[in-house]
């Protein structure tokens, strides 16, 4: 193609390449195997261009290519990038991919449980980690140039996404932000918003998924296909699945319908028999087998409940199902005893570890939230390895790890979703088909809905065709983030900021933008108020003085104006049929003959009952034959009767004749005469004793005198245009519904009236409350400064802090928890109390816990557990007693550790202040009994 070429072209060619191999992506570029995809290489080119990229893309399409460029970057420009994600297992899975490219001393993890080279140039971490440094102040942050935040719309998660809203509105406007989300309808929305907050963004969208994704329904012994091949965009759903689900859905045959008298043939019922015997839900083994026939393993089946994820494993292991060869199991049974060596036996035997691992060497298992978290590890690597085949989950794994699969299959298409059973949604059948087809390694991805009773697979097409899953905020203001705001930025700051969250630009879109313009504004005006300055004097109090003069000075006007007004409509209502008059401006200004003097003001019984009317209009006969009704605008000026005339009564205003004749009498009566000049009255503001008074201290005014007051002067007009401009914009937004900032004016109302806000001043109370995360913050400081906690041991304590994290999954349980005795049982009942003054407190400020704000009731569900495990219990009898999954366990005191943690910096003791130290060093003494056994050696939770 180059010999097609003139020089002039290749030398450009030339050029262009040269330019582009000098480019950062270059370099990049070359650190892989594989080439990037368009929409990488735009993000990429967008990011090197200094803007903040929002990327929305198929799972498994490789969005974090991007973000591992903003590493490039911020390692080539000596900058830090911090690298967040909403897991811990997706963080030290992160952290291991980035220290493999660029080496342990470059890679830093910062997560609840681990902290390893915190000060390297690249740190991956929990959003949650960033949002702490971010309200402490931490030094960390110097130097951070980029941040990536990978799975950016877990911000619709009700209980944690306003942790990403906050990072997005407080970093810093130097640091570039690189957003990495999964395919959403509004995604431009959600660009638009950051385009406000952070500055230049760019929003690539790609909904090409690299690998194609096939869809197929599973009935009986067949697999059908869901969509008919064709040509055109609009997919036709398979005509046998219509006919089956329309079959299916027909009565069958009733031996009662003949004594109804209906005929129904003998070779019908046959066929329908025939029919219907094809249609069948196939067993979990079945499936498998199915599966594995037609070389679409590795597959994870979703299943939304654990026990029937766990039951799903025995079945197969009943059927006899293998899907392992002996080497492949000899290596499966290498790697989990190596995963698991720092288990004790006995505490092997109480997790159920000899079934499971006689799963994973058939290539079978279970993945979800009750599992141990290593256990989980294992079967992640194991399932990414291809040594475990077939893996049934609930839905969490589709939100978490990496873990792509050759084959999805959904056995229902209804879950539970915490109230009742409901259909799942178009967003979340993506999300978990969107595992289906391995990069690199796959052609084609296959989707598979077993078929059920009632199936339609017009709705299945709907779920497997639309585009929709929005991101819709979940931000809410907290007690925490109140402190944390007033401390940093003032309580009216503050409230600005909050208008500035995405919760507030969906709302209402506009109020985000006027927000800005409002502190676009505020900075203006300081702009002005230095220009005006002058060295004689205080410039702003002499503006102030030239402004009330001119508004006294208006007011007067208008005042006079309004007075001429009223004696011109006055005049007009003395004004009779045959008066002579002049009429002063307008169109038909001279000489005229009032025929009817009008409706006087406000005095009106026409057709359509009583009307208002600004004052009389007068029906006139100008010296031009005009016949025309005139309104109060043609006499700005009061007038008089000049003369008068008869008005015949054979006169016709719509006869020329009749016209033409009258004026010409009026002509022959009244030409001559010349109408009084009106005049003036001597100026209100002449005779008005405050404009005296402004004008005298105007002149006795310092900068009177100044050689540049015109100028200062222009420059104050300018400050006090943009004031008036700022009040009606701030009185916009009072007007709209700004729900957040007005609960952030509740809880700051109830923060002042408990003492931990002063107006702006953060109080020693509120600086502890400032250290405490979590859905009952306040409760927990009310607890550190009450004292509820002193003098208790560290198991005790752990206990009580349980009650603040705990959620029980079954809300309503009738059974009242085991609590430990003694001061313990006196303390959780003391925190119950003290949650019951709050809930009284909130309701009298209108907070409300319906809205997602405000302090639930503390549950003591996990108190006896936590009181045994801290006190040297073994996991059996622990497990036994709490009837509960060791995943469950692990995560929920994992918790537990997270809070006392916060505790122990919180509590009094720890800043040498009073006499609180027994606290914070038994909240440490507590975190090291709770870090043993199971609980320690979990990496991920």
């Amino acid at each position: 193609m180059t010999e097609d070429l003139s020089p002039a072209e290749r030398y450009a060619a030339a050029r262009k390449r040269a330019a582009e191999q000098a480019t950062a992506l270059a370099s990049f570029r070359e650190m892989y195997d594989f080439g990037l995809d368009p929409f990488q290489i735009e993000a990429c080119q967008a990011l090197e261009q200094g803007k903040g990229v929002l990327v929305a893309a198929p799972t498994g399409s490789g969005k974090t290519i991007v973000g591992e460029f903003a590493v490039h970057l911020a390692l080539q420009q000596g900058k830090k990038c911090f690298y967040t994600t909403p897991i811990k297992a997706l963080s030290n899975q992160k952290y291991g991919d980035l220290v493999k490219r660029y080496g342990a001393d470059k890679v830093g993890l910062l997560t609840g449980d681990n902290s390893v080279n915190a000060d390297a140039p690249v740190v991956v971490m929990t959003t949650e980690v960033l949002r702490n440094m971010l309200y402490a102040g931490s030094q960390t942050l110097l130097g951070l140039g980029y941040v990536v935040m990978d799975e950016v719309h877990y911000l619709s998660d009700r209980f944690r996404g306003a942790v990403w809203e906050e990072v997005i509105i407080h970093l810093q406007e130097s640091v570039t932000l690189v957003s990495l989300s999964a395919t959403v309808s509004n995604a431009e929305e959600f660009g638009d918003w950051l385009d406000t907050v952070r500055g230049d963004t760019q929003v690539i969208v790609s909904e090409h998924r690299p690998v194609p994704l096939f869809q197929h329904v599973l009935a009986g012994r067949r697999m059908y296909d869901l969509f008919e091949e064709g040509e055109g965009r609009k997919k036709a759903v398979n005509p046998d699945l219509t006919r089956m689900a329309r079959m299916e859905a027909s009565r069958s045959y009733n031996p009662r319908d003949r004594r109804k008298g209906k005929m129904v043939r003998e070779a019908d019922r046959e066929r329908e028999r025939r029919q219907r015997s094809r249609i069948w839900t196939p067993g979990r083994p079945e499936v498998i087998e199915r599966l594995d026939g037609e070389g679409l393993l590795p597959a994870i089946t979703f299943i939304f409940s654990r026990a029937a994820c766990e039951a799903a494993v025995q079945q197969c292991l009943y059927a006899g199902l293998r899907l392992n060869d002996d080497e492949a199991r000899a290596r499966v049974r290498e790697i989990v005893e190596e995963r698991t060596a720092a288990i004790p036996d006995e505490d092997l035997h109480v997790l159920g570890y000899y079934e499971w691992l006689e799963g994973l060497e058939r290539g079978i298992a279970a993945h979800h939230a009750g599992m141990l978290p290593t256990f989980k590890e294992v079967v992640e690597e194991l399932f990414v390895r291809g040594l475990v085949k077939a893996v049934f989950a609930t839905e969490t794994l589709a939100l978490g790890i990496n873990m792509p699969a050759r084959s999805v299959v959904l056995e229902k298409l209804v879950k539970w979703n915490g109230e009742q059973h409901a259909d799942i949604t178009p967003g979340e059948y993506t999300q978990l088909t969107g595992r289906a087809g391995r990069r690199g390694i796959d052609v084609e991805g296959h989707a598979v809905v077993l078929w059920q009773r009632g199936f339609s697979p017009e709705h299945l097409a709907g779920l497997a065709g639309t585009r929709t899953y929005p991101l819709r905020s979940s931000f809410k203001p907290s007690y925490n983030m109140a402190v944390n705001l007033v401390e940093q930025f003032g309580r009216h700051r503050s409230r600005e900021l909050l208008e500035t969250s995405f919760a507030q630009f969906q709302a209402d879109k506009s109020v985000v933008g006027i927000s800005r313009q409002v502190q676009r504004n505020e900075e203006g005006l300081e702009g002005y108020k230095a220009s005006m300055t002058c060295h004689l004097g205080d410039f702003e109090e002499y503006a102030r003085l030239r402004r009330e003069l001119k508004d006294r000075e208006t007011e007067l006007a208008k005042q006079g104006a309004a007075q001429r007004r009223a004696a011109a409509a006055a005049a007009l209502e003395k004004l009779k049929p045959g008066d002579v008059i002049h009429v002063p401006t307008g169109k038909f200004a001279g000489l005229a003959l009032v025929l009817d003097p009008g409706i006087p003001a406000g005095r009106s019984n026409g057709h359509r009952g009583f009307e208002q009317h600004d004052g009389p209009r007068p029906l006139v006969l100008t010296a031009e034959r005009q016949v025309k009704r005139l309104a109060s605008i043609d006499f700005p000026v009061p007038v008089e009767a000049l003369e008068r005339m008869r008005i015949p009564k054979s006169f016709n205003a719509r006869s020329p004749q009749s016209r033409r004749d009258l004026a010409s009498a009026l002509r022959t009566k009244a030409g001559h005469i010349v109408p009084d000049r009106h005049r003036k009255n001597r100026a209100a503001a002449a005779d008005d004793r405050e404009i005296s008074r402004l004008r005298t201290e105007l002149r006795a005014h310092p900068c009177h005198g100044c050689d540049e007051r015109e100028d200062h002067a222009r420059w104050a007009e300018r400050y006090y245009r943009l004031r008036r401009d700022t009040v009606q914009l701030e009185r916009r937004i009072e007007g709209r519904t700004n729900t957040i900032a007005r609960t952030f004016d509740r809880i700051v109302g109830l923060l002042t009236e408990m003492d931990y806000l002063r107006a702006d001043e953060v109080t020693r109370h509120g600086k502890r409350l400032a250290r405490l995360y979590g859905e009952l913050d306040l409760l927990a400081s009310e607890c550190l400064r009450d004292g509820v906690w002193e003098g208790l041991s560290p198991a005790e304590l752990a206990a009580c802090v349980s009650a603040l994290v705990f959620e029980a999954r079954a809300a309503d349980d009738a059974l009242a928890p085991k609590l430990p005795s003694g001061k313990a049982k006196a303390a959780l009942g003391e925190m119950v109390r003290i949650w019951g003054r709050l809930d009284a407190l909130e309701e009298e400020f209108k907070i409300s816990q319906t809205e997602g704000v405000g302090q639930r009731e503390p549950d003591l569900g996990f108190a006896w557990a936590a009181f045994q495990w801290a006190s040297g219990k073994g996991l059996d009898e622990v497990l036994s007693e709490a009837d509960m999954p060791a995943g469950d366990f692990v995560r929920w005191c994992k918790q537990v550790i997270d809070v006392l943690g916060q505790i122990a910096a919180a509590a009094p003791g720890a800043s040498g202040e009073g006499t609180g130290d027994t606290v914070a060093k038994n909240a440490r003494k507590a975190i090291d009994a709770l870090r043993r056994g199971v609980v320690a050696y979990s990496s991920v939770g």
